[in-house]
This record gives C-alpha cells, structure tokens and sequence, in this order.
C-alpha cells in the first residue's frame, strides 16, 4: 500500500462504516490519520488487472509497551464488489507471512458477531476465538445504528 492507494483505501473504509458491520467509526479517518495509525511495513492492497483496489489489510499496534512489540491488530476491508472472491483470504494470508517475516509473533482482530463474513475469513485464517467484549460500544450508524455491540476477539499466533 502507497499513498497513490490512499483514495481508493479510504473509499472501502467507507463503504464498510456504512455497511454498520465493520468499525464503530461513522467516517473513515483522514489519510495522514490512517498513515499515523497503522504499521507502515504491514500494509497490503489487492488489485484487480487495471491496478484497482479490491481490498486492504493493514494493522496497528496494540501497546506502546515494549513487551507487546510483537503484537498487532489486523484490520481488513474488501470492497463490496469484490466480496466473495477470495480478496480478504488473500489479504489476511499476505499480511500474516509479512508479520512473520517482520518479528511480529500474535495478530489480533476484533469483529462484529454479525459480520459473519468476516469470522469465517478469520477462522478459515488459522484465528481463534479468544473471547467476547460485551456490549462495547453503542453503533450510532448503518444498520445497527442505536445496538450495544459485541465484539469477538480472535487471535492467531505466528
């Protein structure tokens, strides 16, 4: 992922805040927003044959504490003309051999119980559920607009 990939990375961002099943986030962050927040070495885009964007992965850190250097927080996006075609899969596989190469030893991810998708595309990755947050937070857009909801914690060890 380059800055080029900005537009197009923050567009599905979008798309999957106003999907409700994605982020607790209404909006999509700024790109200077997204650069600071997540892992420059960690950061993928698929692109389909005309070098359009289909979906990104990319992760943050979990702590500034040093003993949590080797854990992160995947987040993946696919965009919704793309679902279904094995986009997230190869994502979530590109940013799991990249975090091994580059020390990283647990990848963590929180996900919606409703977004099944989702869970399944983890769990077909090799996460586990480790737990539940409930009743995280209040979705005040998309279809859940108004729901506490829970989060699922997975993780996958490297």
């Amino acid at each position: 992922m380059t800055p080029a990939h900005a537009d197009a990375v923050l567009r599905i961002y979008g798309a999957g805040a106003a999907s409700g099943l994605a982020t607790f986030q209404a909006q999509p962050p700024t790109w200077a927003e997204f650069d600071a927040g997540h892992l420059p070495d960690h950061r993928l885009v698929a692109l389909d044959a005309d070098d359009a964007v289909l979906g990104w992965v990319a992760v943050s850190p979990v702590s500034g504490r040093c003993v949590y250097a080797g854990v992160v927080e995947l987040s993946v996006y696919v965009d919704p003309a793309a679902r279904g075609r094995g986009v997230g899969r190869l994502l979530v596989d590109g940013l799991v051999d990249s975090a091994r190469a580059g020390g990283v030893w647990t990848i963590q991810a929180g996900v919606f119980p409703q977004n099944r998708a989702s869970l399944a595309l983890h769990a077909a990755a090799g996460f586990r559920v480790v737990g539940t947050r409930e009743r995280l937070g209040l979705m005040g857009h998309g279809p859940l607009a108004g729901s506490w909801l829970d989060v699922v914690l997975l993780e996958k060890r490297l």
